[in-house]
């Protein structure tokens, strides 16, 4: 045996145990696998002592044989068949070899150029297998490394889907929770609304009932005088028809029917205004109906008038209106634009009154209120010399809640239900002029 069937051996062993190491299998192939090393190496040791080729050809060959049929009997062991595989043809030339040698030699030494070159081929095809099938388990074993990444990927994405799925549950019972809290909370914040707009609502109409209150007193006051001196002059006039004076009995009767006119004349102011309060209190119905603005604007700037000097007697202010002529009438909720024009006239009378307790006698209060139309619109300013906005509170008064008054004197709604009435409700624009320490305008523009 040549040195060629030994490496022969010792390569598919060598493969068989590099094999083994990365699949399972019994301990009892690794007893295996050793022991033909061993073998592998006693054949060659009683080669080179008995020098017998011819002999040792035929176990070697034999000894082959038995570790192909291993391969080719367990499974496991598919990767290497092919390299296995590849030594039968040199197995198959070496017996035959063998056998010229023994029966005919010399036929054996004419063929023995054809013998080697066939050896040197099948042991080529040998080389060339098995750095086929190297590179075959290499890819092989790639593959079945990818596999096992994509497994541990695919098994760390299912446990990352489980805890995902588990905090997407923990997260949308916490998201329905929030959300019943936050309805509830949204749900006391416009009960809480509502009451502030209807609180803002009920101020005003103290406001407004307070100059009403001092409206009809006048009237009043006119009744009551006339009433009395028509009650003298009735008892004159009876006393005159005793004397048979009848002329001057008739003077006296035109008289009292001049005082029943005047007593008539106010008592329908009087019914005048407090109808006008009775609307002013109702329910906004949110009805339109053509309105003269004029008349409008100078009842309720009289009306806020009347209401702060309600509250102090001590202030004083002077109104100057400028109402244009053949001002048309315009289509509107005349209790929401009262409503808007009461806030403004307010805030400018308060802005006035604040002025004249800083700066005292000296100082002369003033509130303007103009009213003008284009093709468009029609338009209402109301300005004063009062304090004024300071600028960096220009761009806040309209905000809801926010007020420059003392905590316990506004609720900071009524610019900002002005700003929706006027904007919202009619489609106008409400504009602000204002420099701090000389006073403020507010112009409102009311779509014709």
């Amino acid at each position: 045996m040549d040195n060629v069937e030994f490496l022969l051996i010792i390569f598919l062993i060598l493969a068989i145990q590099k094999m083994l190491k990365s699949i399972s299998h019994p301990p009892e192939w690794d007893r295996w696998t050793k022991s033909a090393q061993i073998a592998n190496v006693v054949i060659i040791a009683l080669n080179v002592i008995f020098d017998h080729d011819v002999v040792f050809n035929f176990v070697w060959a034999a000894f082959l044989l038995a570790i192909v049929y291993f391969v080719y009997r367990e499974k496991a062991l598919q990767p290497i068949r092919n390299f296995a595989y590849s030594m039968l043809p040199y197995v198959a030339i070496s017996l035959l070899k063998n056998i010229f040698i023994l029966f005919d030699a010399a036929l054996y030494h004419r063929l023995h150029n054809y013998f080697d070159t066939a050896k040197m081929l099948a042991f080529i095809w040998i080389c060339a297998t098995w750095f086929i099938s190297n590179r075959q388990e290499k890819v092989r074993k790639k593959d079945l490394e990818q596999r096992r990444l994509e497994e541990l990927q695919n098994k760390a994405i299912a446990e990352r889907k489980v805890e995902l799925e588990v905090l997407v549950k923990e997260r949308t019972a916490e998201l329905l929770s929030q959300k019943e809290e936050l309805q509830h909370a949204l749900a006391e914040l416009r009960t809480t609304q509502d009451q502030l707009i209807q609180s803002e609502k009920l101020a005003s109409l103290g406001e407004l009932t307070a100059g009403i209150a001092h409206e009809i007193q006048n009237p009043l006051n006119f009744v009551n005088n006339f009433s009395e001196v028509s009650a003298e002059l009735i008892d004159e006039m009876a006393e005159e028809l005793e004397k048979g004076e009848v002329k001057e009995a008739l003077e006296i009767a035109a008289d009292i029917k001049l005082n029943l006119e005047k007593i008539q004349h106010h008592g329908k102011r009087a019914d005048g205004i407090v109808k006008g309060m009775l609307q002013h209190s109702r329910n906004n119905s949110g009805e339109r109906q053509f309105t003269d603005l004029n008349s409008l604007a100078d009842e309720y700037l009289r009306l806020s008038y009347h209401g702060l000097r309600a509250k102090d007697k001590s202030f004083n202010a002077t109104m100057i209106t400028h109402f244009q002529e053949n001002l048309p009438q315009i289509n509107l909720v005349p209790q929401d634009i009262g409503r808007v024009l009461l806030n403004l006239f307010n805030n400018a009378f308060y802005a006035t009154q604040q002025k004249q307790k800083l700066i005292g006698a000296t100082y002369k209060p003033e509130v303007t209120v103009d009213t003008s139309f284009t093709d468009t619109f029609l338009v209402i300013k109301v300005k004063d010399n009062g304090t004024g906005i300071p600028e960096e509170i220009k761009e806040k008064i309209l905000q809801p809640f926010f007020t420059t008054k003392p905590t316990g004197e506004g609720t900071g709604l009524g610019l900002s239900l002005s700003y929706d009435i006027v904007v919202k409700g009619h489609g106008g624009k409400i504009e602000i002029e204002s420099k701090e320490g000389e006073g403020s305008e507010f112009r409102i523009s009311l779509p014709i």
